[in-house]
């Protein structure tokens, strides 16, 4: 989540701070320092900033209950389509009780270089007063970034659909969050080691291009492979059984961005209504893209495709929403509908990993082209917060897709292993070919009457 700082008194508009207020907001709250001079009044969250907060923290839970599960049941068949809902409904539940306890602390309570401290375990400290943003109420902050934490595990749900055990999941999830999303949420958003307030990585990250899609795609691209493709893979027909659901959740995907991208400025300001701008172009863009190369290769143009560089879009423009102007953001939008077209249509045909949803050819491929496209499109026009870091900003997104890339890889193949070895990660494949509906949860989506 970018720091959109802001000045504000009773009756006036919100008008951007300075860079040093700007930037220096998070370090103060991270070195338990004073705020800069220019900085919010302490202890008065603004109404506007808030109300803007709340709103954005239900369009982001919108995004995964119900969009992302309608989008995914809407891909898998039949058989497994409640399980893709039980799947995004479970991680709700599981992240929301890790965020209580433990997670939020983790991640923005003041640490080292990883991870955070444990001043907030049990939401201690959390309460209407203002915090990590001097301008927003902390409760208000912590659920807004919950809904973060909640849907970049649903995200993984897409490449490992119809073949992994309920209970496989839930456990690897939970590891995975402490080992994966926590320690890189502080890093890039907690004043950790690629924060461009103060890591030593000066990298940007607007909403979520390392931290949520990267981490996730990469992540399920490893678990999608050591799992195993599934049955019947390349030999039967495992088309989506209803490209309508497909199609709602993807409009409700696009509608939630809002409060992801527009919502990560941190409150209602100049900078949030680019993002809102942004987000907008660069997804319509990215959809209609993806439709002229599939009418180019085949003459029909799909559904599905259009659904598919919509959410690339989205992904792609995801860092970079509150940093580049509409131009750029049109670019953005065009190598969106081209670079993860090919990752599903021809990369996976290469390598002939069953990435069932095309998490990876859309998450982690439109993440990471994202994040290093922000180090070449951002502009100080946009957000003068970032004017101390431009000159090297490139190499810093570089870098930082690096250490998200090879953080993710390294910690989902130990996780993956691990929870192979003591509960295993596929059902039967009496089970598996029964579905996961009946198998895992005994109930069925459709019943023929």
């Amino acid at each position: 989540m970018a720091l959109a700082a802001r000045a504000e008194t009773p009756g006036t508009a919100s008008v951007p701070l300075s860079t040093e207020a700007r930037l220096g907001a998070l370090e103060a709250y991270i070195n338990n320092a004073p705020p800069p001079a220019d900085a919010p009044l302490a202890g008065t969250p603004g109404p506007g900033h808030n109300g803007w907060m709340m709103t954005s923290t239900a369009l982001v839970l919108f995004m995964t209950l119900p969009g992302l599960a309608l989008f995914y049941g809407g891909l898998v068949r039949r058989k497994n389509v409640l399980s893709v809902l039980a799947q995004c409904l479970g991680i709700a539940g599981l992240s929301t009780v890790l965020w209580w306890a433990i997670g939020f602390s983790l991640s923005f309570a003041p640490g080292n270089s990883f991870i955070g401290g444990l001043d907030h375990v049990f939401f201690k400290g959390v309460t209407s007063a203002t915090g990590t943003l001097p301008w927003v109420s902390q409760n208000v902050f912590a659920m807004f970034q919950l809904t973060f934490a909640i849907i970049t595990p649903a995200l993984i749900v897409g490449a490992i659909a119809e073949r992994m055990k309920f209970t496989a999941i839930m456990a690897f999830i939970t590891v995975w969050m402490f080992v994966v999303y926590y320690p890189l949420a502080h890093m890039v958003w907690g004043g950790g080691l690629m924060s461009g307030a103060a890591g030593a990585i000066k990298a940007v990250d607007f909403a979520g291009g390392t931290v949520v899609h990267m981490s996730s795609g990469w992540s399920a691209l490893v678990l999608c492979v050591i799992l195993g493709p599934r049955l019947g893979f390349g030999r039967e027909k495992m088309a989506p059984h209803s490209m309508v659901l497909c199609m709602v959740g993807t409009a409700i995907l696009w509608i939630g961005w809002y409060g992801f991208n527009a919502g990560s400025a941190g409150g209602a300001d100049g900078i949030a209504a680019n993002a809102f701008m942004t987000t907008t172009l660069c997804t319509g863009v990215g959809g209609f893209t993806w439709g002229v190369l599939e009418y180019v290769a085949k003459r029909k143009p799909s559904v599905l495709g259009f659904c598919s560089g919509i959410v690339a879009g989205l992904v792609v423009i995801t860092p970079a929403a509150g940093f580049v102007n509409a131009t750029g953001a049109v670019i953005c939008g065009v190598f969106a509908g081209i670079v993860p077209y090919f990752a599903v249509v021809k990369l996976k045909a290469v390598f002939g990993y069953d990435d069932a949803l095309d998490t990876f050819g859309v998450h982690a491929v439109g993440g990471t082209l994202g994040a290093i496209l922000t180090g070449v499109l951002a502009t100080t026009e946009v957000n003068p917060g970032i004017a101390g870091i431009m000159d090297g900003l490139l190499l810093a997104q570089l870098k930082a897709v690096g250490v998200t890339l090879a953080w993710s890889i390294i910690a989902t193949v130990i996780i993956a292993y691990l929870v192979k070895a003591v509960i295993g990660l596929r059902p039967a494949p009496e089970a598996e070919r029964q579905g996961l509906d009946i198998s895992d949860h005994g109930e069925e989506g459709y019943i023929n009457t």
